[in-house]
């Protein structure tokens, strides 16, 4: 699809591994048509770097036997027995769809509890939810080896415990994609993790040479990347066409995790919140969807609204249920705008919905 986009913009691409030569310079390492090595030279006025991040291994002993995100959809055979390691977005999104396939998944996450940086109350609902459906969830585990033996590959945890596995996946995290790329040599400034350092409108401390994205080590979400381009493209091509510069807002960006449940999030945790503000308000509805009344499941659904008392502002807005992230995409422009508890209280409800909760909730919870 993206290869359509850019021939179908004019845009050249060249399949091959780049390297920065200077400020304005690239070398490019390609394959000639006979197999034989090729190399070329390019020159640009402007350098935009948007390599993206790749996943991250800690080293171990076993560590040659384990998968990653890049590797899952291509194993052979399909796994019956999967290990996730990893208590991120990618680990539970993996942990739900291997579970709904019929794998017998066990996920092991050193950390007191998975997704960590969400909302703690979403957080706890959507692992039991996730538990329920069948996901072996197993937390403060951490994993001493991996070894190969005749009846698959045993994972040992620490405090002993020991999990056998036909695959196992490690999803602990993700860093920027910078090796080989010539950045020291150039001159351009990375920070601890490697990530480039950019200003505003993301430009590295070398003036030409631009970078975005995950390699950046901000908001690892695609959408966030394209936000992040426009940005760049209108900051150095947007005055010849008399368009005003833009900047880039991270305050209200949704942000969905396909779990089962799947969860859909826009602005602060109630924990966030409650740094930020003097005072907080809680709304939240948990019930059991109306569909299921028939289909006999007992998923239930969550939904929750954090307000500034002081300026009776929406500042958060989390939901666990089916179409989370559909749910959560409008309200965010409606966050993104301002609106208050008072707006969405005199906005009607599409019965019979889960998302009429969001606009229904009238006792606060927690104050």
């Amino acid at each position: 699809v993206y290869g359509n986009l850019l021939r179908g913009s004019g845009v050249t691409v060249f399949e091959a591994f780049a390297r920065l030569t200077g400020a304005n310079g690239i070398a490019l390492s390609t394959l000639n048509a006979d197999g034989s090595p090729g190399h070329q030279e390019l020159t640009a006025k402007h350098i935009l770097i948007a390599t993206g991040g790749t996943p991250h291994v800690p080293h171990f002993v076993g560590r040659e036997h384990v998968i990653t995100s890049n590797e899952i959809f291509d194993l052979e055979p399909f796994p019956q027995r999967l290990v996730v390691v990893g208590g991120g977005y990618i680990a539970s999104e993996f942990a739900s769809i291997f579970n709904g396939l019929g794998s017998k998944v066990t996920q092991l996450y050193r950390g007191e509890q998975i997704l960590r940086g969400f909302d703690d109350e979403i957080r706890q609902f959507v692992s039991a939810e996730m538990v329920k459906a069948g996901v072996n969830l197993h937390l403060n585990a951490g994993v001493v080896d991996v070894r190969k033996t005749d009846e698959g590959l045993r994972v040992e945890c620490e405090g002993g415990a020991l999990v056998m596995a036909d695959a196992v996946l490690y999803a602990t995290g993700r860093v920027p994609n910078v090796a080989d790329m010539g950045l020291q040599a150039v001159g351009v400034a990375q920070g601890a993790k490697g990530e480039i350092l950019v200003n505003g409108h993301y430009q590295t401390n070398v003036p030409s040479i631009y970078a975005l994205g995950d390699v950046t080590d901000r908001l690892q979400l695609t959408p966030v990347a394209l936000g992040e381009a426009m940005v760049v493209v209108d900051h150095l091509f947007g005055p010849a066409a008399g368009k005003a510069p833009r900047s880039m807002a991270y305050e209200f960006v949704p942000t969905a995790v396909f779990t089962h449940p799947s969860i859909g999030t826009v602005g602060d945790s109630e924990e966030k919140a409650r740094e930020r503000f003097d005072d907080v308000t809680i709304f939240r509805s948990e019930f059991k969807a109306l569909k299921h009344t028939l289909s006999g499941s007992t998923e239930r659904t969550l939904m929750k609204l954090v307000v500034d008392t002081k300026t009776d502002r929406v500042v958060g807005l989390h939901m666990v249920g089916a179409e989370a992230g559909e749910i959560v995409q409008g309200f965010a422009v409606a966050m993104k705008a301002g609106a208050t508890k008072a707006v969405f209280d005199s906005t009607i409800g599409i019965h019979p919905t889960a998302a009429e909760e969001f606009v229904t909730m009238r006792e606060p919870v927690k104050g």
